[in-house]
């Protein structure tokens, strides 16, 4: 049996390993809970620790781990880390994360917190005024266009 799982990751660009640690970085709610509110934009960090209550060094050393495993992109602005999605290279890698997503929207806590920083995003100066954190910026689309 392990040969032909080897054989099968081998074929569509993948190594066993590098699954098994994509699988582990999926395997923690609170790191789901960071990939689901960085779908689809890039945000700083101040707002993932506010939204979801954890403390920074927890929060860091979450991304952290998505960075190590590849699924999550990190870029520095003065003062301020942003992070964002990166696409695994393999196609069994983007399929599972693809996979992910679809259940991660429809969670009904998930949505919650997306619903919060949504609120965030069109009220910045809730979250920022005495931090002076960049707001998140969305990749495909505006988050202001999300505003009720």
């Amino acid at each position: 049996m392990r040969r032909k799982i080897h054989s099968f990751c081998v074929g569509i660009g993948v190594t066993p390993l590098g699954m098994e640690h994509l699988f582990r970085a999926l395997a923690d709610h609170t790191r789901l809970r960071l990939l689901n509110l960085m779908e689809g934009r890039e945000i700083c960090v101040y707002f993932l620790v506010n939204l979801t209550g954890k403390s920074q060094p927890k929060i860091s050393r979450h991304l952290a781990y998505l960075r190590h495993a590849g699924i999550v992109a990190a870029k520095r602005e003065g003062k301020w880390m942003h992070y964002r999605i990166e696409a695994p290279k393999d196609i069994a890698g983007r399929s599972v994360l693809a996979a992910v997503f679809a259940c991660l929207r429809q969670d009904k806590a998930m949505q919650a917190d997306r619903a919060r920083l949504t609120r965030a995003c069109c009220k910045p100066e809730k979250y920022v005024a005495a931090q002076g954190a960049p707001v998140p910026t969305a990749q495909s689309l505006s988050t202001r266009k999300e505003c009720h």
